[in-house]
């Protein structure tokens, strides 16, 4: 499969509602799979999980999930080193438990 770039319209589409948009099916079902990842809501649901491995092989996907994994933990590296910018929204968690 060809690889290409997102243009700059499919990047606009990037959002809550990206399920309704006219992104290509296989780019909303790795956006979902990355919701999945990175939401408190454990694990993919099981349909995510077989479509996942209907269009991907296992590479692919290993990589998709080391990519995620890296960019969160950077993320949260940014957070407690006070290196965000300045006009970066931020939400405020309670921590589990407290």
């Amino acid at each position: 499969m060809e690889q290409r770039n997102l243009t700059e319209d499919e990047v606009d589409k990037i959002d809550d509602g990206f399920v309704d948009t006219d992104l290509p099916e296989r780019s909303k079902l790795a956006l979902a799979y990355a919701d999945a990842f990175l939401g408190a809501q454990g694990a993919p649901e099981t349909d995510v999980i077989d479509r996942m491995n209907a269009e991907f092989s296992p590479e692919q996907i290993a990589e998709l999930g080391i990519g995620l994994a890296l960019f969160h933990g950077f993320s949260k590296l940014l957070i407690v080193t006070g290196c965000e910018p300045e006009e970066m929204e931020r939400t405020v968690l309670s921590a589990p438990g407290s």
